[in-house]
């Protein structure tokens, strides 16, 4: 009986705690289906666009033939999202001369000139519920 009542007591705290979000990325532009996508969510400007040293980053890598990317349970807030196409999955965007010879993309898609986007540029607000965005793979080489 006194779990009971605990567990009645719990709910009004448990009904005012935070849901998270739900992000799906919809991939358009890869090339072929050969390799992996991977993603990085990040909301702090100082590690993007490469948020590997990110210790809060939420990573998810999916085949490349798949074309969607799931995040589940993000607290809401306000994030930016670098991706690329890892084709001969090495784990590592690979670049000639500096320039990348894989595709990659940001969430807002971007037009990419000379270098990488600002936080700013690219940055989406993920609120509480479900959020779906289309990014689309740019290939320089």
């Amino acid at each position: 009986m006194k779990r009971f009542a605990f567990l009645l007591a719990a709910v009004p705290f448990l009904a005012g705690a935070a849901p998270g979000s739900n992000l799906t990325i919809e991939l358009t532009g890869v090339r072929g289906g050969q390799g992996f996508v991977h993603a990085c969510l990040t909301r702090a400007p100082a590690f993007f666009p490469d948020c590997q040293r990110d210790p809060n980053a939420v990573t998810e890598t999916v085949p490349a033939a798949d074309r969607q990317i799931e995040f589940r349970g993000v607290p809401p807030g306000r994030y930016a999202i670098a991706l690329f196409h890892d084709a001969n999955a090495n784990r590592k965007l690979d670049k000639f001369m500096g320039v990348p010879r894989e595709g990659f993309a940001f969430s807002r898609n971007p037009v990419i000139r000379f270098s990488a986007p600002q936080f700013d540029k690219v940055s989406i607000l993920l609120a509480p519920g479900f959020t779906r965005v289309s990014v689309r793979m740019q290939y320089l080489l």
